[in-house]
């Protein structure tokens, strides 16, 4: 009996050193990972970075000769004129601000209330069925946008929209002219389309992140379902849905093809957003394949160090704003 209780006590003595070994080997491990981890994470995030740093670093590079020859008359010119290398780039920037910024006024309230709607007044299973299609409306290529605008949209506007906006609005600069189906308005209904799925995909993410009990508490102190979306479930999301707008406003930026096919293509700075216009993204993706000659296909990568530089002021305003309007404090979402 007492050789078997011997053996049995050497046995459990046996499987304990083992299981320390085991024990000790994973936290070596571990403490030999968390380092590992840290620089790969690290290196990832550095990329970023690097990567950033030589996009800046080649588009200054390659536009020196055009920063040379015209120097601060690119921003201010409102002439583009390859032939007689005058290079005007004001057109553009007013274009590419006017498109983004009114297809945003559009968008905003738009996507906002159909994510208030899919997260707070819609039935889960619809809700689902319809951040689906939306989700699917991000994924359509921009050039069918573009189509789309071109066929559907210009045609509508010119017979449904235009007439009765020209007849109620008409002395109003903005609203004044004829209109030919493509401008910058076409444009800006094109991009707020295009743009709408990001705010409305975002937004109602974090409006469903807003914790659960916050909205009870409302409903136990005798709120409305409205008071409690306007009052409680807003200000909580509010950090988040800013940061979908301004993502929004950054797509919306940079877009190429739809623009393109939709504004007209023309160098010009027009009171009425009937007019046609151009963008700094459409022009460089018209004319760089064509650009003959130094100083033209310098002038296109300077624009293209323009618009990256027009993007960080906008985003970095955006930030600003956002740092003010919620005491830079983070909130759910």
């Amino acid at each position: 009996m007492s050789v078997n209780a011997s053996l049995q006590s050497s046995g459990f003595t046996h499987e304990l050193g083992a299981h320390n070994r085991r024990t000790r080997l994973v936290t070596r491990l571990a403490m030999l990972l968390d380092p590992l981890f840290f620089l790969l994470t690290l290196a990832c995030a550095a990329s970023i970075v690097a990567i950033t740093v030589l996009l800046v670093h080649q588009l200054y590079v390659h536009s020196v000769e055009s920063r040379n020859a015209l120097g601060w008359n690119f921003l201010i010119g409102q002439n583009w004129d390859p032939v007689a290398g005058d290079f005007g780039a004001l057109p553009f920037i007013f274009g590419t601000i006017v498109t983004s910024i009114i297809a945003l006024l559009i968008a905003a309230p738009l996507g906002i209330a159909t994510a208030v709607f899919l997260a707070e007044m819609a039935p889960p299973r619809l809700s689902r069925l319809m951040a689906f299609l939306i989700d699917l409306l991000a994924a359509v290529p921009s050039v069918i946008y573009g189509l789309l605008g071109i066929f559907l949209l210009a045609p509508f506007l010119t017979k449904v929209v235009v007439p009765p906006l020209q007849k109620a609005l008409g002395f109003l600069p903005i609203f004044s002219g004829p209109f030919y189906g493509v401008s910058l308005f076409t444009a800006c209904i094109v991009l707020a389309v295009m743009v709408v799925p990001f705010i409305v995909s975002i937004s109602r993410e974090v409006l469903l992140s807003v914790p659960r009990d916050q909205r009870e508490a409302s409903f136990a102190l005798a709120a409305t379902h409205w008071e409690t979306v306007w009052r409680v479930v807003l200000p909580q999301a509010r950090r988040g849905i800013y940061a979908s707008v301004f993502l929004a406003l950054a797509r919306a930026l940079g877009e190429t093809m739809a623009v393109t096919m939709v504004i007209g293509n023309t160098p010009q700075i027009a009171k009425s957003l009937f007019a046609p216009g151009y963008t700094i993204a459409a022009v460089v993706a018209n004319e760089f394949t064509e650009a003959t000659g130094d100083l033209y296909l310098s002038a296109l990568i300077e624009l293209g160090l323009v618009l990256f530089v027009v993007t960080i002021v906008i985003n970095g305003l955006s930030r600003l704003l956002i740092h003010a309007t919620t005491g830079g404090h983070d909130h759910h979402g």
